[in-house]
């Protein structure tokens, strides 16, 4: 039996973990959420299917150094990454690095799915 893909969501913002997931259920998504990118990689297995939307800017590691961290134990998983605090060397990073998207806040939830 083949398991769902999961949303992986990685914000420090309750609000935005709330609002997105609730969303992203609505459409019939598994989600999981996670207020920091250590959390997610302490409980992260990689043969789990799915993908990553990943704030930019948190306490402790962020969304970029959880990026490089997952690259270097050669775990490879699509990433969108989201953040309040865009702007354009940050978001060319984050492709250059293999994000699949860039989203600010506040960000229509539709483009997620998209």
């Amino acid at each position: 039996m083949e398991s769902r893909a999961t949303v992986f969501l990685v914000d420090d913002e309750p609000a935005v973990r709330d609002a997105v997931s609730l969303f992203l259920m609505s459409k019939g998504h598994v989600v999981e959420l996670f207020d920091s990118a250590q959390a997610f990689l302490d409980a992260y297995q990689p043969d789990r299917p799915g993908c990553l939307v990943l704030d930019i800017r948190m306490p402790g590691m962020s969304g970029m150094e959880l990026q490089e961290e997952l690259t270097r134990r050669q775990i490879t998983i699509p990433i969108i990454f989201i953040s309040g605090h865009g702007d354009v060397p940050i978001a060319v990073k984050a492709f250059k690095a293999g994000a699949l998207d860039f989203l600010e806040k506040p960000f229509d939830n539709h483009k997620l799915l998209s």
